[in-house]
């Protein structure tokens, strides 16, 4: 943002009512709060209006501008929980571009790459397949900051294994929500404050081990100028058992709508074909969340055409790659300059 301050753009900033709370993040709820913002600017006489998205904002960004961009009656009007959204009758503003830096592809489909597969008890975090396990040395872990040679039958394996695991997280969280949908409607009928209570009571969904990505470890798997290790630590073999990660702790209903690479709709590819404004979509070459082929299948995926791709050196969070280099985010700050300057003389930005 001080980038594209410096540069005489107006901003706007906004987080929403999930802010640093991620255990009850819905995402269709927060294009209720983007849309909340999109307005604001509108009604105060802007010429243009560019969203920015960075991180897993950008996938926010993008099923904001596809939501938006249908007819009303079209809008999800719900969850994949099945809680009621309304976006039929939100007045959601398109904006005229969109700007994305360090896009990941969206927390459930990036949770999907650092989920651990070798847990084989959800309710015990030291339990393991040990032929899964991607820190055993019997399937190519090697000591760090060694880079790790996993065969291509392990890799295989583990992202299957991957996929498996989160659909059994899913099933478990469709499993909490329908019972406390039960629990609502016998209470609508009988007002039995037990059902009541039932209905509140579906619980927090713990995931053990979220830093688990390959990637992280074998720097021969589409690679680029990151250093070793995760947005976590340079010893993801430490802190895959530690308390950080993504997606540890979430509602039935989050898990659903953000964490599970399979429920979610906030898929940055999948929500990248509903958006048809001007795109710049800026890659970090040190990026360990965003990845090039992550960028690349990303910008094609744009229904737009005018999507412009850069690559600038950096780190996820916009540091720079060395110590004394220009930081990622001021590399970041004078592309975004260059093609705002082009298209949008004057504008504000709803960042995510």
């Amino acid at each position: 943002m001080p980038e594209l301050l410096s540069r005489g753009f107006a901003v706007w900033t906004q987080n929403t009512r999930s802010a640093s709370n991620d255990l009850t993040l819905l995402h269709e709820q927060a294009l209720l709060d983007m849309a909340a913002g999109h307005a604001f600017v509108r009604d105060r006489g802007f010429e243009a209006v560019v969203s920015v998205g960075h991180s897993g904002g950008a996938a926010l960004a993008a099923y904001y501008i596809e939501q938006a961009s249908l007819p009303a009656s079209q809008r999800e009007s719900a969850t994949p929980g099945g809680k009621p959204v309304p976006l039929a009758e939100a007045a959601m503003p398109v904006p005229d571009g969109l700007l994305l830096m360090a896009p990941h592809p969206g927390q459930g489909r990036l949770l999907m790459r650092v989920i651990d597969p070798s847990v084989v008890d959800e309710n015990d975090p030291m339990s393991i397949d040990p032929t899964l396990d991607p820190y055993d040395s019997r399937n190519g872990f090697v000591a760090p900051p060694a880079s790790s040679p996993y065969a291509a039958d392990f890799i295989k394996a583990y992202r299957h294994a991957q996929h498996s695991r989160v659909e059994r997280i899913d099933q478990v969280a469709r499993e909490r929500v329908a019972d406390s949908a039960k629990a609502r409607r016998r209470h609508a009928t009988n007002k039995d404050p037990r059902d009541r209570r039932q209905a509140l009571a579906s619980g927090v969904i713990v995931v053990h081990r979220t830093d688990a990505d390959l990637r992280g470890v074998d720097l021969s798997l589409d690679p680029n100028d990151r250093p070793y290790g995760s947005l976590f630590g340079r010893r993801p073999d430490l802190t895959n058992y530690g308390i950080v990660g993504f997606g540890r702790l979430t509602t039935p209903e989050a898990w659903l709508s953000t964490w599970s690479g399979i429920s979610s709709r906030a898929g940055l590819v999948r929500c990248a074909a509903g958006v048809n404004v001007p795109v710049l979509l800026v890659e970090l070459t040190g990026d360990q969340a965003c990845f090039p082929a992550d960028a690349r299948e990303t910008a094609k995926a744009f229904a737009s055409d005018d999507v412009t791709h850069v690559r600038v050196a950096g780190r996820h969070f916009g540091a720079p790659i060395v110590d004394g280099a220009t930081s990622g985010a001021t590399l970041a700050g004078e592309a975004m300059a260059h093609w705002l300057g082009k298209r949008f003389p004057t504008a504000a930005f709803v960042s995510t």
